[in-house]
């Protein structure tokens, strides 16, 4: 089972069908604040949605190379949310990576530590060349994830997203890996 040390706090860890029950309570208590953002909150209803949702992770390994695609953020031994890889191209060598984070648990470095990691991954273990990441241009938490990580702003894709009837504008930033390397020795 792959897991990735970050700290002595944080770990990331693929997620297996035993997980399931944890992800689904996770997401149902944090529903309200992450409806806002993330369109796929209506669509996880139960267990069986969460347990659908790893098994279509368990397959996205395929897609990377072998590596995970879908990683679970466990603080304190506590699932706390998800940081993955939305998007990979090797052919290209880039990927989008995405997060979200329960509630209970921001305010602790969880998802930019986690990001850090995931990063670290993508560039030195699975070769891509770049990194994006797309926050929601109104989505001050979540953008301040790749400013904090000296990721570039590129510009933004208007109303990209529709999430609860709503347009939303993407802002897209990015790190190349000889960017990385300099800034992250």
């Amino acid at each position: 089972m792959f897991t990735y040390q970050i700290n002595q706090d944080l770990y990331l860890r693929m997620y297996t069908i035993d997980d399931a029950e944890a992800l689904y309570q996770l997401i149902d208590e944090s529903r309200g604040h992450l409806k806002k953002w993330l369109a796929w909150v209506d669509y996880n209803t139960d267990v069986e949605s969460s347990r659908d949702f790893i098994q279509s992770t368990l397959k996205g390994v395929s897609e990377t190379g072998g590596y995970p695609k879908t990683l679970g953020m466990f603080y304190k031994g506590e699932l706390a949310g998800t940081v993955g890889f939305n998007e990979v191209n090797r052919t290209h060598q880039y990927a989008t990576i995405g997060y979200w984070l329960s509630e209970k648990f921001q305010r602790k470095g969880i998802v930019t530590e986690a990001c850090r990691g995931i990063i670290h991954l993508g560039f030195n273990e699975m070769g891509l060349n770049r990194i994006e990441i797309r926050a929601a241009a109104e989505n001050k938490k979540s953008r301040a994830i790749p400013e904090r990580l000296g990721f570039t702003k590129e510009g933004v894709l208007r109303q990209v997203e529709i999430v609860n009837g709503e347009f939303y504008d993407h802002v897209v930033y990015s790190m190349l890996a000889s960017e990385w390397s300099k800034t992250n020795i």
